[in-house]
């Protein structure tokens, strides 16, 4: 119970509803354009293009804000255009895709801590993109261009950038400070230490080594595996075993939140099908907003709500049953099994990195 308590210690001063209902009033543009025009397929990428601008907005000068987040835009766009293109390509594609992203990724802290979150950002992008083609593709009935999910990640994109200009102009065309301001702010480059590349290849690796897992053993629904892992893996050497344990308890718990709620559609055809999918795509919109409010609140209960959230929307293409939902159950265990694994030893290789120069010196 001392455990439990600790990983659901609750810290009222945390809450942040002002900045949720922000997020929730620009993600209803979004939703209602693609629900007028029929094309609900592309909204997962205009509301990851809207969320992950406000995260990489650094704040200050709006020409400074507006040229960054622009160009964060630009590489997202590459980012979504790859992963939408080979999604439904041969999986050792799909592998030695998964690892060059998530590699770059990890050695992007050469270029400071900011541009390294950013980089972490678009690599969960990337794997919860390709596992939501993959889904698109065992469909069948449903129809994705490449060419429109880049056009609305960029769409997303360009709402937050439209957003702070109407925010600047209200307040006067004032600077403003980071939207996020628990991100690090730190651009100042550093150094490539054995150890960071080291534990960046190794993560690069494991994440490949789920999407083999996933798509090589064509497993059902077995990109829940990768997305998964990349959600309860924690990006640094140093593993705090609390941080650890809310992930991974969070990512459980988003996972079975997920599951229950996909389950809804099962026995649902015609209107009412139609009906429950637009319905479930609200939740998972306010399960992000949730998880936009309760960041400081309590990490576990923040990384369910962002978990359930994305995995809502990546499952809706496919229709559900019994047998999918314990298969989206025990993918996600494994990915958050191996996630464990290799936090573990990850904590332990910085252990003994860290014992090695004091005992030298």
């Amino acid at each position: 119970m001392t455990w439990l308590s600790k990983v659901f210690q609750l810290n009222p001063e945390g809450l942040n509803w002002p900045r949720a209902v922000a997020f929730l009033d620009a993600a209803l543009v979004p939703m209602f354009v693609f629900w007028a025009i029929g094309h609900e397929v592309y909204l997962l990428s205009a509301l990851f293009g809207l969320l992950f601008a406000a995260l990489a907005d650094p704040g200050g000068s709006y020409g400074h804000r507006a040229l960054y987040t622009s160009v964060f835009g630009l590489v997202g766009a590459g980012v979504t255009a790859l992963a939408f293109g080979i999604g439904s390509e041969a999986w050792g594609w799909l592998v030695l895709a998964a690892f060059a992203v998530t590699l770059a990724a990890g050695l992007a802290v050469a270029f400071g801590v900011r541009r390294f979150v950013n980089a972490l950002l678009l690599n969960i992008w990337f794997i919860v993109a390709v596992g939501f083609e993959f889904n698109i593709h065992q469909a069948g009935h449903v129809t994705s261009y490449v060419w429109a999910q880049v056009v609305s990640w960029t769409g997303g994109v360009a709402l937050w950038i439209t957003v702070t200009f109407l925010w600047w102009l209200i307040r006067g065309r004032t600077d403003q400070d980071q939207p996020f301001a628990e991100l690090p702010g730190d651009t100042s480059r550093r150094k490539l230490t054995p150890p960071l590349i080291l534990f960046a290849v190794v993560r690069a690796a494991v994440i490949a080594g789920t999407v083999a897992l996933a798509f090589g053993l064509d497993l059902s629904y077995g990109s829940w595996i990768p997305i998964a892992a990349m959600i309860a893996m924690k990006p640094s050497l140093e593993q705090a075993v609390l941080a650890s344990a809310q992930r991974l308890t969070g990512a459980l718990i988003g996972a079975a939140v997920a599951a229950l709620l996909l389950w809804v559609p099962a026995s649902e055809h015609g209107l009412k099908l139609f009906a429950v999918r637009r319905g479930l795509e609200v939740v998972a919109l306010v399960l992000l907003m949730h998880g936009a409010a309760i960041r400081f609140w309590n990490y576990a209960l923040y990384c369910a709500a962002i978990a359930a959230g994305v995995l809502i929307l990546v499952g809706l293409p496919q229709p559900s049953d019994n047998a999918a939902e314990g298969y989206r159950v025990l993918w996600t265990l494994c990915g958050v099994g191996i996630a464990l694994i290799v936090m573990l030893l990850a904590g332990l290789l910085a252990k003994r990195t860290a014992k090695t120069p004091s005992q030298q010196a």
